[in-house]
């Protein structure tokens, strides 16, 4: 019940699904982890990177935030600079941000992954862009401590 009212709700161009469910939609468990993927430079400098994606981490204890090159690309920052969660939320655009932390809660406290796309603006030219940000909640026992996923440009 609470999917549908979330899918109906007005998130209706992000999506939540259950952990159990988690290969079917997007096998995190399968791809490189931020620090393996980190060491792929783009194709050129200032390029978005080779393939226009990029992975995350976020810690709940603190939101701490890792990042692959891509990520750091695709937000158009230095690759490797210091980021907060706050300064990674002021490059959203504010409907995609409103919407982004709903989802994120929800899938926070459902224990569950989720899909948005969103537009956000550049860091380095100031350009908008549609980005599918994808994402798993990562349990300890009983308790989400760690979300990570994918950001795609679309």
């Amino acid at each position: 019940m609470a999917d549908a009212a979330l899918r109906s709700s007005s998130l209706s161009a992000g999506y939540t699904w259950p952990l159990r469910e988690h290969s079917r939609h997007f096998d995190l468990g399968h791809i490189f982890n931020c620090a393996v993927t980190d060491a792929i430079e783009p194709a050129h400098t200032g390029s978005l990177g080779i393939h226009h994606a990029g992975l995350w981490e976020c810690d709940l204890e603190n939101n701490s935030l890792i990042w692959s090159g891509g990520t750091y690309d695709i937000f158009g920052l230095k690759r490797g600079s210091a980021i907060t969660r706050e300064q990674s939320l002021a490059h959203y655009c504010e409907h995609s941000r409103a919407s982004l932390e709903r989802l994120r809660a929800y899938a926070i406290r459902h224990k569950c992954g989720f899909a948005l796309d969103v537009d956000i603006r550049a860091a380095a030219i100031g350009d908008r862009r549609r980005v599918r940000v994808i994402g798993a909640s990562l349990c300890e026992g009983d308790a989400v401590v760690r979300l990570h996923g994918l950001k795609l440009i679309v």
